[in-house]
Protein backbone atom coordinates (compact mmCIF):
# COMPACT_ATOMS: atom_id res chain seq x y z
CA UNK A 1 0.00 0.00 0.00
CA UNK A 2 1.41 3.32 -0.70
CA UNK A 3 -0.01 6.67 0.91
CA UNK A 4 0.78 10.27 -0.22
CA UNK A 5 -0.64 13.61 0.65
CA UNK A 6 -2.75 16.33 -0.74
CA UNK A 7 -2.80 19.36 1.32
CA UNK A 8 -5.17 22.51 0.28
CA UNK A 9 -5.03 23.43 -3.14
CA UNK A 10 -3.68 20.67 -4.32
CA UNK A 11 -4.33 18.71 -7.52
CA UNK A 12 -4.55 14.69 -8.45
CA UNK A 13 -5.34 12.42 -11.33
CA UNK A 14 -4.66 14.40 -14.65
CA UNK A 15 -2.81 11.68 -15.85
CA UNK A 16 -5.57 9.46 -15.76
CA UNK A 17 -7.95 11.78 -16.62
CA UNK A 18 -5.64 12.56 -19.80
CA UNK A 19 -5.60 9.05 -20.95
CA UNK A 20 -9.29 8.75 -20.04
CA UNK A 21 -8.93 5.53 -18.01
CA UNK A 22 -10.66 4.72 -14.91
CA UNK A 23 -9.34 6.05 -12.01
CA UNK A 24 -7.00 2.93 -10.23
CA UNK A 25 -6.51 4.65 -6.62
CA UNK A 26 -8.51 4.29 -3.63
CA UNK A 27 -9.10 8.07 -2.46
CA UNK A 28 -9.66 8.50 1.61
CA UNK A 29 -9.89 11.78 3.24
CA UNK A 30 -8.18 11.50 6.69
CA UNK A 31 -10.45 15.37 7.34
CA UNK A 32 -12.99 16.72 6.78
CA UNK A 33 -12.56 18.30 3.16
CA UNK A 34 -13.81 19.70 0.61
CA UNK A 35 -12.80 18.31 -2.97
CA UNK A 36 -14.12 19.49 -6.78
CA UNK A 37 -14.09 17.26 -9.25
CA UNK A 38 -13.73 17.91 -13.38
CA UNK A 39 -15.49 16.49 -15.51
CA UNK A 40 -13.93 14.23 -18.18
CA UNK A 41 -15.20 16.29 -21.10
CA UNK A 42 -14.56 19.90 -19.89
CA UNK A 43 -10.91 18.54 -18.86
CA UNK A 44 -10.54 17.52 -22.33
CA UNK A 45 -12.41 20.81 -24.02
CA UNK A 46 -9.73 22.47 -21.91
CA UNK A 47 -6.96 20.26 -23.28
CA UNK A 48 -8.20 21.47 -26.59
CA UNK A 49 -9.08 24.86 -26.31
CA UNK A 50 -6.66 26.48 -23.25
CA UNK A 51 -2.93 26.97 -23.90
CA UNK A 52 -3.41 28.58 -20.08
CA UNK A 53 -4.99 25.04 -19.09
CA UNK A 54 -2.27 23.09 -21.00
CA UNK A 55 0.57 24.82 -19.64
CA UNK A 56 -1.08 24.29 -16.48
CA UNK A 57 -1.19 20.14 -16.78
CA UNK A 58 1.80 19.88 -18.36
CA UNK A 59 3.77 22.00 -14.92
CA UNK A 60 1.64 19.48 -12.54
CA UNK A 61 2.97 16.32 -14.75
CA UNK A 62 6.69 17.58 -14.71
CA UNK A 63 6.23 18.26 -10.91
CA UNK A 64 4.68 14.99 -10.23
CA UNK A 65 7.11 13.08 -12.26
CA UNK A 66 10.06 14.80 -9.91
CA UNK A 67 8.43 14.49 -6.77
CA UNK A 68 7.95 10.30 -8.05
CA UNK A 69 11.73 10.27 -8.77
CA UNK A 70 12.57 12.25 -5.54
CA UNK A 71 10.22 10.39 -3.36
CA UNK A 72 12.28 6.79 -4.92
CA UNK A 73 15.28 8.66 -3.50
CA UNK A 74 13.78 8.94 -0.25
CA UNK A 75 12.79 5.36 0.22
CA UNK A 76 16.89 4.61 -0.06
CA UNK A 77 18.04 7.15 2.66
CA UNK A 78 18.88 5.50 5.57
CA UNK A 79 19.15 8.45 7.83
CA UNK A 80 15.17 8.80 9.69
CA UNK A 81 15.77 12.69 9.80
CA UNK A 82 16.53 13.14 6.44
CA UNK A 83 13.27 11.22 5.03
CA UNK A 84 11.18 12.99 7.37
CA UNK A 85 12.33 16.49 6.26
CA UNK A 86 12.50 15.61 2.77
CA UNK A 87 9.27 13.90 2.67
CA UNK A 88 7.61 17.36 4.58
CA UNK A 89 9.55 19.29 2.26
CA UNK A 90 7.68 17.51 -0.97
CA UNK A 91 4.55 18.31 1.39
CA UNK A 92 5.30 22.00 0.61
CA UNK A 93 5.86 22.16 -3.32
CA UNK A 94 4.68 25.92 -4.56
CA UNK A 95 3.42 23.90 -7.72
CA UNK A 96 1.32 20.80 -6.54
CA UNK A 97 0.35 22.17 -3.40
CA UNK A 98 0.11 26.24 -3.91
CA UNK A 99 -2.26 26.66 -0.68
CA UNK A 100 -0.45 24.94 2.16
CA UNK A 101 1.05 28.04 3.90
CA UNK A 102 3.43 27.01 6.52
CA UNK A 103 1.51 24.99 8.99
CA UNK A 104 1.04 21.65 7.64
CA UNK A 105 -2.00 19.72 9.28
CA UNK A 106 -1.32 16.16 9.56
CA UNK A 107 -0.80 13.90 12.53
CA UNK A 108 2.74 12.24 13.43
CA UNK A 109 0.49 9.00 12.58
CA UNK A 110 -0.12 10.09 8.85
CA UNK A 111 3.65 11.03 8.31
CA UNK A 112 4.34 8.14 9.39
CA UNK A 113 2.55 6.50 6.61
CA UNK A 114 3.49 8.85 4.11
CA UNK A 115 7.33 8.19 4.96
CA UNK A 116 7.63 4.51 6.00
CA UNK A 117 8.68 4.39 9.25
CA UNK A 118 6.81 4.02 12.94
CA UNK A 119 5.24 6.63 14.60
CA UNK A 120 8.19 6.62 16.97
CA UNK A 121 11.15 7.02 15.13
CA UNK A 122 9.04 9.84 13.04
CA UNK A 123 8.12 11.62 16.47
CA UNK A 124 12.17 11.44 17.22
CA UNK A 125 12.71 13.05 13.90
CA UNK A 126 10.21 15.83 14.19
CA UNK A 127 12.43 16.70 17.60
CA UNK A 128 15.23 16.40 15.93
CA UNK A 129 13.98 18.62 12.89
CA UNK A 130 12.86 21.13 15.55
CA UNK A 131 16.15 20.96 17.85
CA UNK A 132 17.75 21.96 14.28
CA UNK A 133 15.19 24.86 13.53
CA UNK A 134 13.71 23.39 10.63
CA UNK A 135 10.19 22.94 12.05
CA UNK A 136 8.33 23.97 15.15
CA UNK A 137 5.58 21.10 16.23
CA UNK A 138 1.94 22.29 16.80
CA UNK A 139 -1.21 21.23 17.91
CA UNK A 140 -2.52 19.45 15.25
CA UNK A 141 0.26 20.03 13.01
CA UNK A 142 3.75 20.82 12.35
CA UNK A 143 5.17 24.89 11.20
CA UNK A 144 7.57 24.75 8.86
CA UNK A 145 10.11 27.37 10.00
CA UNK A 146 13.16 26.78 7.43
CA UNK A 147 11.46 24.98 3.92
CA UNK A 148 15.04 25.28 1.92
CA UNK A 149 16.30 23.63 5.04
CA UNK A 150 14.05 20.51 4.84
CA UNK A 151 15.10 20.61 1.12
CA UNK A 152 18.88 20.74 1.28
CA UNK A 153 20.30 20.26 4.60
CA UNK A 154 22.32 17.85 5.54
CA UNK A 155 21.45 16.28 9.03
CA UNK A 156 22.70 13.67 10.41
CA UNK A 157 22.68 14.02 13.68
CA UNK A 158 24.59 10.81 14.74
CA UNK A 159 27.82 12.47 13.50
CA UNK A 160 27.12 15.97 15.67
CA UNK A 161 26.24 13.64 18.55
CA UNK A 162 29.62 11.91 18.03
CA UNK A 163 31.25 15.07 17.53
CA UNK A 164 29.76 16.53 21.08
CA UNK A 165 30.94 12.97 23.03
CA UNK A 166 34.88 13.00 21.79
CA UNK A 167 34.93 17.41 22.70
CA UNK A 168 33.29 16.46 26.36
CA UNK A 169 36.10 13.12 26.68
Amino acid sequence: MTFTGVPPGGWFGEGTALKREVYRYNIQALRASVVAGLPLETFHWLIDNSLGFNRFVMNQLNERLGQFIAAREFDRLNNPDLRVARNLAALFNPVLFSGVGDLLRITQQELAYLVGLSRQRVNEALIHLQEEGLIRVEYGGLRILDLQGLRTRMIDRRNRDNQVTEKNL
